[in-house]
């Protein structure tokens, strides 16, 4: 766990890993998740939240995604870990790129809209949780793109055989099957 809190850059345009900072002794520990100024002031985007999502993976290999939403996140855990895997779904130069990371309490990211987020519970009950600048609304338009497709070549720790994953995620069309986002 970090000692200070930072924000990088990565292959993604417009997409952050956040390193936070985790105070921990005897009873737990305690972070503060998200602090407009301090990470402004660190180069992530400004960010007006509107909606606090979490999810409960109750086992280990409960696999999620590959979505993209028309809405901008920034992903941490509560509790537990995941992989977490992201795929620019933008139209433009960067469509197709792939980057991962492993998310626990000391580490977030900041999700541009038009990336495709997925992610895989390394840990039994664990707790993710986003925040949106968003509502959700049933006539957004999302973009999806298979978990498994082995042209985005992403490195799952599970594998698909055992993995918990929605019929629904199953069925995402392959990269080369995707219609760019506009955002």
């Amino acid at each position: 766990m970090s000692n200070e809190l930072a924000v990088h850059e990565t292959a993604i345009p417009g997409f952050y890993e956040i390193d936070l900072v985790v105070h921990g002794d005897s009873r737990g520990w305690f972070k503060e998740n998200y602090q407009l100024e301090k990470m402004e002031a660190l180069g992530l985007p400004h960010f007006d939240i509107v909606q606090n999502n979490m999810s409960y993976n109750a086992e280990k290999g409960v696999t999620r995604g590959l979505h993209a939403e028309p809405w901008e996140k920034f992903i941490s855990v509560a509790y537990g870990s995941v992989f977490g895997a992201w795929v620019d779904l933008r139209k433009g130069d960067s469509f197709g790129t792939t980057l991962s990371i492993e998310i626990t309490p000391g580490k977030a990211v900041f999700v541009p809209r038009g990336v495709a987020n997925g992610y895989q519970a390394l840990e039994e009950n664990t707790v993710y949780t986003y925040l949106v600048n968003e509502h959700w609304s049933p006539e957004a338009r999302y973009t999806f793109v298979n978990l498994f497709d082995p042209a985005l070549a992403i490195e799952w720790p599970i594998p698909q055989a055992d993995s918990i994953i929605s019929d629904k995620d199953v069925q995402h069309p392959p990269l080369a099957d995707v219609t760019p986002m506009e955002v």
